[in-house]
């Protein structure tokens, strides 16, 4: 989790916690605020899951590289374009 998506979300849950802790009763404007809030914390875990799906695909195509050059340096092209073969066939 990225640490400015990690401090919004944080910032967000502070939001929500005063506003509970304010509101005497259920008001129009507290409700409504609180909504929007809960929305905000809605968007925040998508961008979380968003990056950890990102974060996932990097780490592939990593590993998808690092087969890659290891063949390509020891001149095992077969090897190679097998790794090639099994990355596209996981697309």
């Amino acid at each position: 989790m990225s640490s400015t998506v990690r401090a919004r979300a944080g910032r967000a849950l502070d939001a929500v916690a005063r506003a509970r802790s304010r509101a005497a009763g259920p008001g129009q404007r507290t409700d409504a605020r609180m909504d929007r809030l809960a929305a905000r914390i809605d968007e925040l875990e998508a961008e979380v899951q968003e990056c950890r799906r990102l974060n996932r695909r990097l780490a592939e195509l990593t590993d998808v590289v690092e087969e890659l050059l290891l063949p390509l340096s020891q001149r095992d092209e077969a090897g190679a374009r097998e790794h090639l073969d099994r990355y596209r066939a996981g697309l």
